[in-house]
């Protein structure tokens, strides 16, 4: 397969019709113009398709799920069409800032494979906290397993250098992917500005702390294969840095 130097971004939606413009403008209005945003309707049953059909953008590819076939799985039909080198990813209620994509790629050109930055929080009401949540600029394998350091709305690879990583369908999904993919990338560059905007909402899967907890141990324990002694020693990391972001 042959590569450009475009994005290509992967943008899932189940019943977004709320927020949905807000992430699709956020992508048109970026001051790099070289992507292709690629939408996947996962069955929606409100007026989600309606907004997503007002584009004719012609960098927008509109995909529909006939059936609900959950985020991974809808992320990785985007993905398995995506022609772009630079695979990022915007959830529909989540926003980025203008420069995303261009501080991203001064960063890619400067031979990081690997590119994340800073985010903000949105609550449901459209309030966006001034707090920055940042960790540190070099991300290596040792620090993603105690916690997930490479928010899924700011993290880019480069599927050319890399190849493409699809996600498991398992719960965490998108931490598993970046942990996959810091395996082979040794680090990511972490960019320490607020570069995109996470929306907390009331009903959104990340809510659910105790399930999260769930995911979390299972990933150590089934999917790493740790033992437990290893497993407890990473989860109580994970617990402390998932306190440390409220």
């Amino acid at each position: 397969m042959s590569f450009n130097e475009t994005f290509s971004i992967i943008m899932p939606a189940h019943n977004a019709e709320a927020t949905i413009e807000y992430s699709i403008n956020s992508v048109l209005n970026q001051t790099d113009q070289d992507f292709q945003l690629i939408i996947v309707n996962d069955a929606s049953t409100d007026n989600t398709q309606k907004i997503i059909d007002r584009y004719n953008d012609e960098r927008i590819i509109k995909l529909v799920n006939k059936v609900n076939l959950g985020v991974a799985e809808t992320r990785n039909r985007a993905l398995n069409i995506a022609t772009g080198r630079y695979i990022a990813f915007l959830d529909s209620d989540d926003v980025w800032r203008r420069n995303k994509l261009e501080r991203q790629r001064r960063e890619f050109n400067n031979g990081h494979l690997l590119v994340c930055s800073a985010y903000c929080i949105m609550d449901n009401d459209g309030t966006v906290n001034d707090k920055k949540i940042f960790f540190k600029e070099n991300i290596e394998y040792k620090d993603m397993l105690k916690s997930n350091f490479i928010a899924n709305l700011t993290g880019c690879y480069d599927s050319q250098m890399l190849g493409k990583f699809y996600q498991k369908k398992i719960g965490h999904e998108d931490y598993v992917m970046w942990l996959d993919i810091l395996s082979v990338a040794k680090v990511a560059y972490c960019i320490p500005e607020c570069l995109a905007v996470y929306r907390i909402a009331n009903h959104s899967v990340s809510s659910n702390k105790i399930r999260a907890m769930h995911w979390q141990f299972n990933i150590y324990r089934q999917y790493l294969k740790m033992n437990i002694a290893k497993a407890v020693y990473y989860f109580i990391h994970y617990a402390i840095n998932a306190l440390k972001k409220r």
